[in-house]
């Protein structure tokens, strides 16, 4: 329900100067702080292996449990700066995406 809207809760966050930070990618891209989770491409990418050897005749029983295998770090510069905060550049420089 919270992730669902990200536009409201990064708002939410900025009116309430609060560093916000999620999971999915489109939060800090609405506003919010930052969001690390796991790379929803490559998990799209895994369930779609998945299916297929379902429907091929995999048992269920035979297939692995997966767990994301890449993750993706995305930070809101912009927001950082209307908080006050100065994010150090080693953070940065991991980020796979800076939101100016």
């Amino acid at each position: 329900m919270i992730s669902g809207n990200p536009t409201i809760l990064a708002g939410l966050a900025l009116v309430h100067r609060l560093p916000a930070i999620d999971q999915f990618p489109d939060f800090p891209e609405k506003g919010g702080l930052l969001a690390y989770g796991p790379d929803l491409q490559e998990l799209f990418r895994q369930a779609g292996t998945m299916a297929r050897k379902l429907l091929i005749g995999v048992p269920i029983a035979n297939l692995p449990i997966d767990r994301p295998a890449r993750f993706k770090l995305t930070v809101n510069l912009k927001t950082a700066n209307t908080l006050g905060l100065n994010l150090p550049p080693t953070l940065l420089a991991r980020a796979d995406e800076v939101i100016e």
